[in-house]
């Protein structure tokens, strides 16, 4: 990879990091952290990926909110248009092809895709999000210092690695 991609790719990391500890909401953090970078990504696709932090709704039962903010990135680009639905457009194969990819490599980083399973392996155990005193343990654990952040800021770079190698150009 050349040298400019890899301080791109490590001021992107950085920025989902950023992001990700001061305001929260990880699939927003992914998002806002590749805007910065790449053209394509607008802002209500931002909005829309909110709820999905914490595993959706804060719950931690469902996808890690990183991953689907990285997942929503690569659909950005590639994902079906709302006049392309029941066609089978070559940009459908590439958006399951390339977000399989991100998949992979969070699950083998992971050990799996749920934010129980994330918090897991990064914090040492499950939180609940919603009870104000596990939050606080979460917190005190670095869930927004260095742990869900760095989560953050590796499916934000993870993503750029794979929109670069498929192509798309960072902003000048």
């Amino acid at each position: 990879m050349a040298e400019d991609h890899r301080q791109l790719l490590e001021d992107i990391y950085n920025r989902a990091y950023e992001y990700e500890g001061k305001y929260g909401a990880c699939p927003q953090a992914v998002l806002a952290a590749l805007q910065d970078f790449f053209d394509g990504i607008d802002d209500p696709v931002i909005k829309a990926v909110h709820a999905f932090a914490g595993g959706g709704a804060l719950s931690g039962e469902g996808t890690c909110g990183a991953l689907v903010g990285g997942l929503a990135a690569i659909s950005s680009y590639y994902g079906r248009e709302r006049s392309q639905f029941g066609q089978k457009t070559a940009a459908r194969k590439k958006n399951f092809t390339y977000s399989r990819q991100l998949h992979q490599k969070f699950t083998e980083e992971f050990g799996g895709v749920t934010c129980a399973e994330v918090q897991k392996k990064v914090v040492g155990r499950s939180y609940n999000l919603w009870d104000p005193e596990d939050y606080q343990k979460f917190e005190k654990a670095g869930g927004h210092d260095d742990k869900c952040t760095n989560v953050s800021g590796q499916v934000a770079c993870w993503t750029a690695e794979i929109l670069l190698e498929k192509g798309i150009s960072p902003k000048v």
